[in-house]
């Protein structure tokens, strides 16, 4: 895995970022708890640290299957994260409050 400083912070982050919007099912798709785990997990075995969430991945699922990933091991992590007024589901569609 190749590493960045970020910006001026000083934090190393892989090049390749692990996006979760497809942890979890509450969009009627996505990957279950096992093969979120998996992918988290093999990400994280390649030398990944930069994940990319949102409160708004999977009405929140997303996040709370991370949070659990997380446990015990956050400090080997960078997170970017995004902040909305929420997500609603519309026919047809996703809506978010940004």
């Amino acid at each position: 895995m190749k590493y960045k400083t970020f910006g001026k912070t000083g934090l190393s982050v892989s090049q390749i970022a692990l996006g979760t919007g497809n942890f979890g099912t509450g969009w009627g798709y996505g990957a279950d708890p096992v093969v979120s785990e998996a992918m988290f997990n093999a990400y994280a075995e390649a030398g990944g640290n930069f994940i990319d969430t949102a409160d708004i991945y999977q009405f929140g699922q997303s996040e709370e299957l991370l949070g659990a990933l997380l446990q015990g091991r956050r400090d080997d992590f960078v997170l970017a994260t995004k902040f909305t007024n929420g997500a609603s589901a519309n026919p047809g569609r996703l809506t978010t409050g940004n």
